[in-house]
């Protein structure tokens, strides 16, 4: 799999669930773009101590793809806490985004097993499809989020 910072634009395709991993993947770059070049201190910075530090970011779009494809579509126990959004020194940017790379070869490697009217074993209300639709809105957003953060602690703008 290509490096996250490296995917391009999506094109298009015949087949919807590689449709939905190009877009996956083309937000998940978004959102390592973002980080790039930071230090540690400027990836947990935040503007008076709101919104999500970028750091904070990757290391919850990770667990959120873990939630969705190993809990919700797999059936394996997963957890939520609030210390996601804002790591600790233990979990450095290095680290934060090689999870964030690991995690999206997994999810891309499950999608791909499944079909997607395969029901949540979480929520049999929800099929993969739902979840990938869910995946990449729950990235824009949060990339569009990572947008605002970065600008904001230097001005850097831009994909």
């Amino acid at each position: 799999m290509e490096r996250l910072e490296d995917a391009p634009f999506p094109v298009g395709a015949d087949d919807e669930v590689e449709l939905f991993l190009q877009w996956l993947r083309y937000l998940r770059g978004a959102v390592v773009r973002k980080v790039a070049g930071l230090g540690e201190d400027e990836a947990r910075w935040t503007p008076e101590g709101r919104l999500i530090p970028l750091i904070g970011i990757v290391h919850h779009l990770t667990r959120v793809e873990w939630r969705w494809i190993d809990g919700s579509m797999g059936g394996q126990d997963v957890s939520r806490t609030e210390s996601e959004f804002r790591p600790g020194p233990e979990l450095t940017v290095e680290q934060a985004l090689a999870a964030y790379q690991d995690r999206a070869a997994a999810t891309e490697a499950a999608v791909r097993s499944m079909p997607l009217s395969q029901r949540s074993e979480g929520d049999p209300d929800k099929d993969l499809r739902w979840v990938l639709i869910h995946l990449v809105n729950e990235t824009a957003r949060h990339a569009g989020h990572a947008d605002a953060v970065r600008e904001l602690l230097d001005g850097t703008t831009g994909e």
